[in-house]
């Protein structure tokens, strides 16, 4: 079941059995009243809503980043407020419903009485809420890992195979005798390639500007093997670099273009990298290599279209819904992968 609607399901009979519990326990002592029903539905009513306002309270201010010790503080300040509101509202309910009993229900005593009632089903709901919380991140965690070990292997065996390999050092090679400086640089590049793979799995998501150095890294080999066949272009906007992507997601991209586009290209073509921020702040960040897409023939052959569905799959367990992956064709000429990263969480602390 979709977790918003769980939520939903459970926050409305939650507070709803809470008005019913407290009027089936009433009828044992004077019998119900319609009135009292009508008052016993507003005070769960004003509970569901406070505890939903507060949900998004937490939700809107990343308190789940928190450490541990800063929650506590701001989770206790917050259902003591929340009780005193609530005790304020059991007033304003029966003072609504004409029985309030001032001589009984404003005395220090049934007040103190009725905030610490407040607090402990306050504080029920936080425990039950959190701890929800906890457990599916848990979850989420633990099929993250398994889909990132999942790329890691095929990343590992498919994008940086033998055969890329040699065709980097065969590159390498022809530049010692003839520009040993850049000999050195092309193998410092592949080094670097080579440890960021083994190490991406560690993070969930990096900074941006890592994941384009490395990606740089990757293209300056390839510029090397097919020489005057490539030409790169890189368009960045300055508030990328505040961003977090998932690693290796835009490498497996722009190696995809290389395998599928430019590759099969006798002339060769261009690789265009470009990223900018949107209205609403989300980043956006554009593929665009020359080649065409053939629809599902690419996906089709196996051991291939591996690295677009796990792009996805990767975005999805990260962000949900509020990222977007897009590849089409532009043109006679070109294919261009849009890839969208939302704003929320995604930016440097």
């Amino acid at each position: 079941m979709d977790k918003s609607k769980l939520y939903w399901i459970l926050q409305g009979v939650g507070w709803l059995g809470y008005a019913g519990l407290n009027l089936f326990f009433l009828s044992f002592d004077r019998g119900i009243t319609p009135i009292q029903v009508g008052a016993y539905l507003s005070l769960g009513t004003f509970y569901f809503l406070s505890t939903h306002f507060f949900r998004y309270y937490i939700k809107k201010n990343t308190w789940f980043e928190f450490p541990l010790e800063k929650l506590l503080k701001r989770v206790f300040i917050s259902l003591a407020v929340l009780s005193i509101l609530n005790m304020f509202a059991q007033v304003i309910i029966n003072l609504v419903f004409d029985i309030l009993n001032p001589l009984v229900d404003l005395t220090p005593l049934f007040l103190l009485a009725n905030l610490f009632t407040s607090f402990v089903f306050y504080s029920l709901w936080v425990l039950i809420y959190f701890l929800f919380h906890f457990l599916d991140n848990y979850n989420a965690t633990l099929r993250y890992q398994a889909k990132i070990n999942e790329i890691k292997l095929i990343h590992l065996r498919n994008q940086l195979n033998p055969h890329f390999i040699f065709n980097a050092l065969n590159s390498v090679r022809a530049l010692v005798d003839e520009d040993p400086k850049k000999a050195k640089s092309a193998i410092t590049q592949l080094s670097n390639i080579l440890r960021y793979s083994l190490i991406m799995d560690k993070h969930k998501v990096i900074p941006f500007g890592e994941e384009l150095n490395t990606v740089k890294d990757y293209l300056n080999l390839e510029l090397i093997r097919f020489e005057e066949r490539l030409t790169v272009y890189y368009e960045i906007e300055e508030g990328a670099f505040q961003y977090k992507i998932p690693p290796m997601m835009l490498q497996t991209i722009v190696e995809n273009a290389i395998k599928h586009g430019i590759s099969n290209l006798m002339k060769g073509g261009i690789i265009e990298i470009k990223s900018s921020i949107g209205l609403l702040g989300d980043l956006y960040i554009w593929v665009k290599n020359s080649g065409q897409l053939k629809g599902e023939a690419v996906s089709s052959k196996k051991g291939e279209g591996h690295g677009i569905s796990n792009t996805i799959e990767r975005l999805k367990l990260i962000y949900g819904g509020r990222a977007s992956f897009k590849i089409f064709n532009h043109g006679q000429e070109f294919v261009v992968t849009e890839i969208k990263i939302p704003k929320q969480n995604s930016t440097l602390d």
